[in-house]
């Protein structure tokens, strides 16, 4: 059964907020809305230190989780909320009473009220997009690359960034478009660093089975 999801390498992000950026612009967010929002974790003390310099931060992207067992759609009365045979969780806006119950039901705070529609808005994860073999906006505009998209299914070393390399033989915008680079491959360039099983970690799991995963290396994980 696919299960479409985002893994982050936080050791590469930055905290640029360019996924942040490019998510709001594809998809006509309002301001004062996300659908991904980045929040820094830390500085905290490192292991065996106290204080400055002794210590560590991490940059933590956030947004809906597209979870195996979504308690937003359990509690939608209308059906508005509902997930897709490739494992993301959908609105219809046709069905969406504004009621807001999934928004208190989701433990991560990524859904909001559109006020003006009075609908319950989120990430898509660009569905208008990934349907037509396209990558979410938000792994498409990474600078770091250190976002990258695929199906859980096939394994985190088939996830896919941007590849942006001098080794595309297609330099046309549509040809650079299109190339991808597995997270395998870039582990293999040295554009990144290896990863054990240790190092995998989602968001607090109460019951909903969150399926984005963030890989964090020699830092500790604090969610």
């Amino acid at each position: 059964m696919t299960q479409y999801s985002i893994v982050t390498d936080l050791n590469k992000c930055v905290g640029c907020l360019g996924c942040s950026v490019a998510c709001k612009v594809v998809n006509n967010v309002p301001i004062g809305s996300f659908w991904n929002k980045v929040l820094r974790i830390g500085p905290n003390p490192a292991a065996g230190g106290t204080d400055f310099p002794n210590v560590e931060m991490y940059f933590l992207p956030m947004q809906c989780q597209h979870c195996e067992n979504p308690a937003c759609v359990d509690v939608c009365p209308t059906e508005a909320s509902h997930k897709l045979t490739d494992g993301t969780v959908q609105i219809d806006k046709e069905k969406c009473i504004g009621c807001q119950f999934c928004a208190m039901a989701c433990p991560y705070g990524v859904r909001y009220l559109n006020e003006e529609e009075r609908v319950v808005e989120k990430c898509t994860l660009c569905e208008q997009k990934i349907s037509q073999g396209e990558l979410p906006q938000c792994v498409a505009q990474c600078g770091g690359r250190a976002r990258f998209f695929g199906d859980l299914e096939a394994g985190l070393d088939t996830f896919v960034a941007p590849s942006v390399t001098a080794n595309n033989s297609d330099r046309s915008y549509e040809g650079l478009a299109a190339a991808r680079i597995t997270l395998r491959e870039c582990i293999e360039r040295q554009y990144s660093r290896d990863y054990s099983e240790s190092d995998v970690h989602y968001l607090p799991n109460v019951g909903n089975d969150p399926s984005f995963i963030y890989i964090l290396r020699d830092t500790a994980w604090r969610s």
